[in-house]
């Protein structure tokens, strides 16, 4: 968790997600951006560089949302993700400009910086009362929930643009329970007899937390 901006970003509950966008976030254009962000698992200065038609045509929402190549980190693939119900709502309800970038800088000069988003969402944090948290929460909250739903990484890899699983790996969170659930596999090993005969257990995997910078 981020203590005066040091450490990982914090993962989100559900609960805390609700408490952004229903009391933090105060417009539909900062809902609109972190929307974004937790639903395309995106890094908070793709969402920025968005253009007007990476995500709308002739007014509607697209399908899919482009990140440029060039506006990525490390400028490796240009990406495109699906647009689920939740992100459609937040985008119809944005008045967006009809040009230029989707969400404009000050006095509509260039886009809004990835600083002021990040003050942004401070405040709004600060309204419902989370600590911890940062941009980047949300591009690891959306990842984590997708491995946590039993996603291949590979796929996971194709959403986050990461150049290698390890540093996927880097962002997902794992959580006590699902320790415990791993090691409680190991009773099929009882050298009492107790345990069901190898092979006929399941459990799920989990993945390495590491508490390396974030990319």
């Amino acid at each position: 968790m981020k203590i005066d901006r040091h450490g990982q970003a914090k993962i989100l509950s559900q609960s805390e997600i609700q408490l952004l966008f229903s009391q933090g976030l105060q417009t539909d254009r900062d809902r609109a951006l972190f929307g974004i962000c937790l639903y395309c698992c995106c890094r908070i200065n793709e969402a920025c560089t968005l253009n007007v038609n990476d995500v709308y045509s002739k007014g509607k929402v697209r399908p899919e949302l482009l990140f440029r190549k060039g506006n990525t980190k490390g400028k490796l693939a240009t990406r495109s993700i699906p647009v689920i119900e939740d992100l459609r709502g937040l985008l119809i309800a944005y008045q967006h400009p009809e040009s230029g970038y989707l969400f404009p800088g000050r006095w509509g000069r260039g886009h809004i910086n990835s600083d002021s988003a990040a003050r942004i969402l401070r405040e709004a944090m600060s309204r419902v009362g989370i600590e911890g948290g940062s941009t980047h929460s949300f591009r690891r909250t959306g990842l984590t929930q997708l491995s946590n739903a039993g996603i291949p990484l590979r796929v996971i890899q194709e959403i986050s643009g990461h150049n290698n699983l390890e540093q996927l790996q880097k962002y997902l969170e794992v959580k006590p329970e699902q320790v415990r659930g791993a090691v409680a596999a190991l009773s099929m090993l009882s050298h009492a007899g107790k345990g069901g005969e190898l092979g006929t257990g399941s459990w799920e995997p989990c993945n390495p937390i590491n508490t390396s910078p974030e990319t």
